[in-house]
């Protein structure tokens, strides 16, 4: 796989025959979900088809942020970053976090006030955040030459390693009892009287009275073979990463034109800071009404794409038995071939803005694909049309730093303990029950 390099978690060689919540994905809400579970004494198997956090949760930028988020993740976000702070002692593991703060930047007068107002998001939660400008800005990004009116400085925010979080998580999981199963997919859930009664792995049935799908960019194509209409597309992003270089921002810094993290390796995780590609499938023209009001706000960032990916969904089976391959087995990990076109792009950018990145060597590319939900933010609910079924996905480019409490949150919910934060713009009937689904800025 010519994706980040992973840490390798091997995974355990015996199916549980019994459990109380199978988790279906071994992602960073997966394996969070996961956790949380087994902290609270339930026995829990997670399955994941492929590796641990082979996917996108290995793939993104890494930013572990509160900051510009949409105002319905802030109060779920403010959790995640108590979890955060203290997340590599609760493991016993090291994810790389470091609380180093990031930052906006504001090109105007315009950007400069969106910014401004965003603030008052954070207003009762006494999490530092502030617009900064003049010597204060220059001094967070040394050696910058960008002409900026100001930008918005968010201390609280942190960063984290991509390639170890995940495991580091599902390893101690495993600590607390849950079993950690590798290449297992979950071909499909059984029920007893209409409620999930256990699942159809492809090493064997797991009885179990609770599922969670923390499927990611795979949660739709489960879900439709029960007739549930998850709205999930894909959007790709792709990232380099540099070797070690001295001289650099200690700040994550997004900007227009690159966004870039320090990593723990001394070496600094580059990317576009706004263009994405969105890949044409049939499923763009089923779900093209209902991502209409995101597009519309995301036009300008998003560029289309018609190609092999449109015939390789359209080859992709809706259903499936329970005693044959599913497709889950035939694609383990998502890998797609990144954009040397917009690296490159970012990357002239950030070199043009900091002179010191002209030293910079670039080690390694990749590409990933977020699952986007219509407005932009996840599902963490039961569902109601099979009790016992519940989907934490659809995170939308956003789901990494807020993925342990996430897992908190969708353990509260499967458990029925008073939830963490109010459930409610979460739940995954909001599709259908009348609610006006769109992003919100926050601006």
């Amino acid at each position: 796989m010519p994706g980040p390099y992973v840490v390798s978690v091997h995974g355990d060689e015996n199916l549980p025959e019994k459990v109380d919540v199978v988790v279906i994905g071994g992602g960073i809400i997966g394996t969070s979900t996961a956790l949380e579970l087994a902290e609270r004494g339930h026995k829990v198997a997670l399955c994941e088809k492929g590796g641990i956090g082979q996917e996108q949760s290995s793939r993104n930028w890494g930013w572990v942020r509160i900051s510009r988020r949409d105002p319905r993740e802030v109060p779920l976000m403010a959790e995640a970053l108590r979890i955060w702070s203290g997340f590599d002692k609760r493991l016993g593991r090291d994810t790389g976090y470091k609380r180093a703060g990031i930052i906006f930047a504001c090109p105007d007068d315009k950007s400069y006030e969106e910014h401004e107002r965003w603030g008052h998001n954070l207003e009762g939660y006494q999490l530092p955040s502030r617009m900064v400008s003049g010597k204060e800005l220059e001094d967070l990004l040394p050696g910058g030459s960008m002409k900026l009116k100001g930008a918005l400085y968010t201390p609280a925010d942190g960063r984290a390693e991509p390639q170890k979080a995940a495991p580091a998580v599902a390893e101690a999981a495993r600590d607390k009892g849950a079993a950690i199963l590798t290449e297992c997919a979950v071909r499909g859930i059984e029920t007893t009287g209409g409620k999930v009664s256990g699942v159809v792995t492809e090493r064997g049935r797991i009885a179990c009275d609770a599922v969670v799908l923390a499927g990611g960019a795979w949660s739709n194509l489960f879900c439709g073979l029960y007739g549930i209409d998850l709205p999930q597309l894909k959007v790709m992003n792709t990232v380099m990463r540099t070797k070690p270089l001295e001289g650099g921002p200690e700040s994550a810094l997004w900007s227009k034109y690159f966004a870039l993290r320090k990593r723990q390796d001394g070496g600094y995780t580059i990317a576009s800071g706004h263009e994405n590609i969105v890949d044409i499938v049939p499923k763009s023209f089923r779900y093209a009404f209902k991502f209409l009001p995101a597009l519309k706000m995301e036009w300008g960032s998003l560029s289309f794409r018609f190609g092999g990916r449109f015939f390789d969904e359209a080859r992709l089976p809706t259903r499936w038995k329970m005693d044959e391959a599913s497709p889950f087995e035939y694609n383990r990990v998502l890998d797609p071939k990144p954009s040397l076109d917009m690296s490159n792009k970012a990357f002239n950018n950030l070199k043009a803005a900091f002179p010191v990145f002209n030293k910079a060597e670039i080690a390694q590319r990749w590409a990933g694909y977020i699952d986007v939900t219509p407005d932009a933010i996840p599902v963490i609910s039961a569902v109601d049309e099979i009790p016992g079924f519940h989907i934490a996905t659809g995170f939308s480019g956003h789901g990494f730093g807020i993925g342990p409490a996430a897992g908190r949150l969708m353990a509260d919910i499967v458990t029925g303990r008073t939830p963490v934060v109010d459930p409610t713009d979460f739940r995954f009937s909001r599709f259908s029950d009348g609610s006006k689904v769109q992003p919100l800025s926050g601006f």
